[in-house]
């Protein structure tokens, strides 16, 4: 049995549910286990788009991506969603940023939650994650041809959650 294989037995395998704990945020529960801090350590960082880009594993996670839109009210972000897991969604955001404010965010992130790490280090791993996610077979990143395209790099949190909110009031 050879790592993609094995990968996607363990994501065929996997029950991954999502509840909302205190203060309205999401928790991720892999197997009943609250995984929710560890999803988004450097380490799982580091690897997820080397077993994201397995189909299985992609197959998987999109059945089960769209199992949960279809109980409605849901906002849902991921490097796919627009062109593949949703592409009739009522409206898509295609975020992005400059891979420097997204590594000056990410370091600061982790600080806040007691990780030192070298913010030059966090650019290259976020540049090789887009080289690899933009060039694999399956599920490429890319935004949808329909997709509402903003520029955070020089935007605070709260502006662009204006910006989001004003482009979702002006289409319904």
């Amino acid at each position: 049995m050879n790592d993609e294989e094995a990968v996607s037995l363990v994501a065929a395998s996997a029950l991954i549910t999502l509840i909302t704990g205190e203060n309205a945020s999401l928790k991720v529960l892999l197997n009943g286990e609250d995984v929710t801090e560890e999803i988004r350590s450097p380490v799982i960082s580091r690897s997820v788009s080397l077993v994201a880009r397995a189909p299985a594993v992609r197959k998987h996670l999109v059945e089960l991506q769209r199992a949960m839109a279809c109980r409605g009210g849901v906002v849902m972000e991921g490097r796919d969603i627009g062109t593949v897991v949703l592409p009739d969604a009522q409206i898509k955001i295609f975020l992005t940023a400059s891979p420097g404010e997204r590594a000056r965010r990410r370091r600061l992130e982790l600080a806040g939650k007691g990780t030192d790490v070298d913010q030059r280090q966090v650019e290259e791993e976020i540049l090789a994650r887009d080289r690899i996610d933009t060039l694999r077979e399956t599920a490429p990143l890319k935004p949808a041809l329909d997709a509402e395209i903003i520029d955070s790099s020089t935007c605070p949190a709260e502006q662009v959650v204006k910006m989001i909110i004003a482009r979702v009031s002006a289409r319904r």
